[in-house]
């Protein structure tokens, strides 16, 4: 049986070697894109969380109102981003992404996940197996966890 520590251990190393990879690779998509990685943080939250107002994008992001302001105005502009008055309250903006805004999203998304098909390709079918039962497990555990907190 593993130990703790050596299951620590590793999950560390793939994470860290994961996280430079994909955060790496957003930072390169984004780039040739024209957008900052803020712009396209909040294209992702919209693409996950949905529908949602500047004050979200504002909190989320720990940037003033008239930072989250900025950085959604060049979106709009861009096409990626649609504005509409928040019916509840005529004075606050929400901000839904557009169709152009969904595509650019899922480019980025393929782009991430196309190093993982790289590596997962590299392994035998007895190893992928063994993976992908293990992640299966670790994804149960943190949604469960996520679940008791509140955090879905």
């Amino acid at each position: 049986m593993t130990k703790p520590v050596q299951i620590n251990q590793s999950l560390r190393a793939w994470m860290d070697v994961f996280m430079h990879r994909s955060m790496r690779g957003w930072n390169q998509f984004a780039k040739s894109t024209g957008l900052s990685m803020p712009q396209f943080s909040i294209l992702m939250q919209l693409h996950y969380k949905g529908v949602c107002g500047l004050s979200e994008i504002s909190e989320r992001f720990d940037v003033s109102a008239a930072a989250a302001s900025q950085l959604a105005e060049k979106l709009v502009q861009s096409g990626y981003l649609e504005r509409a008055e928040d019916p509840s309250d005529r004075r606050a903006k929400l901000l839904r992404l557009s169709s152009s805004g969904e595509k650019l999203v899922s480019e980025g998304i393929q782009e991430r996940y196309r190093w993982m098909d790289e590596v997962t390709s590299k392994l035998s079918t007895e190893d992928s197996a063994k993976v992908a039962e293990a992640l299966n497990i670790l994804t149960n555990a943190a949604r469960e966890m996520d679940t008791r907190k509140g955090n879905t």
